[in-house]
């Protein structure tokens, strides 16, 4: 029997996921889980006590015990890392390009669907977004969603993100990133991003956030959460 109380969102970088998934689970009343931005957290840490990302080991061990808390401010989700708020640090470039590197490791992606389920489990209902929620750390989600967007607008999404966070970046930049992480997703052989077959398909290309946001929650309401 599928868990009544989880809310899967996946889909590639830029397709919208993030903001859509804090506003349904703000007008469900559930707890909001960013994977993306544990992952990002874990990448942080690990450049922060210098680990050479091409030595699994340490950054396996690394990933065995660590402190991440996510927390709701307002409009916005805070990340501490071992009690510090590391919100903004985690979403910077360097972050960016080493996180796919981290994240392809089965072991570390084992450790933390383990965390992802521990939180997810905790709470009275809970929507998980990343790239593989509905088909590994929660394949037993009753609701499932696949978001995505076409490459020009996703790269356009990221770019203006950054921007507003205060980063300099080209959109060729952005551009490369997104195509390069599209790639380590997809084909990474522990957790890679796919469709569950169950989801329910989003293009988001055309679509406003609320839009989005009102398609899932019509599709979860209609069987009375």
């Amino acid at each position: 029997m599928k868990t009544l109380n989880v809310v899967a969102i996946d889909g590639p970088a830029g397709s919208g996921k993030s903001t859509v998934a804090k506003k349904v689970a703000e007008k469900l009343g559930f707890l909001y889980i960013d994977t993306g931005a544990m992952y990002r957290a874990l990448t942080l840490k690990a450049i922060n006590a210098g680990l050479d990302f091409n030595k699994k080991r340490s950054l396996i061990d690394l990933s065995k015990n660590i402190d991440i808390e996510l927390k709701e401010s307002g409009d916005s989700l805070k990340v501490y890392l071992d009690k510090q708020d590391v919100s903004e640090q985690i979403r910077t470039m360097e972050v960016t390009t080493k996180v796919k590197l981290l994240a392809s490791l089965k072991e570390v992606r084992a450790n933390m669907v383990r965390l992802q389920r521990k939180l997810g489990m905790s709470a009275k209902g809970v929507v998980l977004e990343g790239r593989d929620i509905g088909t590994v750390v929660f394949p037993e989600a009753r609701y499932k969603f696949y978001l995505d967007a076409n490459l020009e607008t996703r790269v356009k999404r990221r770019f203006e993100e950054l921007k507003c966070k205060g980063f300099s970046v080209s959109l060729d930049e952005i551009k490369e990133d997104v195509k390069n992480r599209d790639t380590a997703d997809m084909t990474r052989k522990a957790g890679p991003l796919k469709k569950a077959e169950e989801a329910v398909a989003i293009d988001t290309t055309d679509m406003s956030v609320e839009g989005v946001v009102k398609e899932i929650l019509d599709s979860v309401k209609a069987d009375n959460i």
